[in-house]
């Protein structure tokens, strides 16, 4: 494991690293459901997203994990460095920002709350490097559920943005605000 929280009420949250070869399967159940449209994937073969991944664990700027609840898969997180991806030419990159992306496909019993408390977890994860200073994200304009999402977690909305397969908008959510919402207990 990468990462481990204990969330209240929900129980471990941990962080497995993607091995392309034991998760294609898995990954591709999820990013091909209709509901996760805005992943980008939904036509991807099985091969397709064996190769992605495969690809993407072969850079050292570039993370992906599966989010696990008390064992059992409920998501997937990447990580990037905004310089070196897509995003970093299309808006002036910072020291210290850190770029995520997040597919939550949890089961029932875990759907309720799920996205308010990972969240949180995820954020800490990302900050727990000193250098890491803002986070960075881009979403489909058209996603209503994650721009609300990202509102209420406090980020800061900037300009929407042109990106390869999208209209993005660019959003950021700093350490201060961060811990000024969620402070250390």
């Amino acid at each position: 494991m990468t990462y481990q929280e204990q969330i209240p009420d929900l129980g471990e949250l941990a962080l497995e690293p993607v091995r392309p070869d034991r998760h294609a399967a898995l990954l591709h159940g999820w990013v091909t459901l209709p509901r996760n449209a805005f992943w980008g994937m939904g036509s991807h073969t099985l091969d397709d997203v064996r190769e992605v991944y495969t690809f993407l664990d072969g850079l050292a700027t570039h993370h992906a994990y599966l989010i696990l609840l008390n064992g059992e898969p409920v998501g997937l997180f990447q990580t990037y460095r905004p310089e070196a991806d897509p995003v970093g030419e299309r808006y002036p990159v910072r020291p210290g920002d850190v770029g995520m992306h997040l597919l939550l496909n949890p089961p029932r019993h875990y759907a309720r709350g799920l996205t308010t408390a990972v969240g949180p977890a995820l954020a800490r994860f990302l900050l727990r490097d000193p250098a890491a200073r803002r986070i960075v994200v881009e979403p489909d304009v058209r996603n209503e559920v994650a721009l609300r999402r990202l509102r209420t977690e406090g980020f800061t909305f900037a300009s929407e943005i042109d990106m390869p397969d999208k209209r993005a908008q660019l959003a950021f959510l700093t350490r201060e605000r961060f811990e000024a919402d969620h402070p250390p207990a």
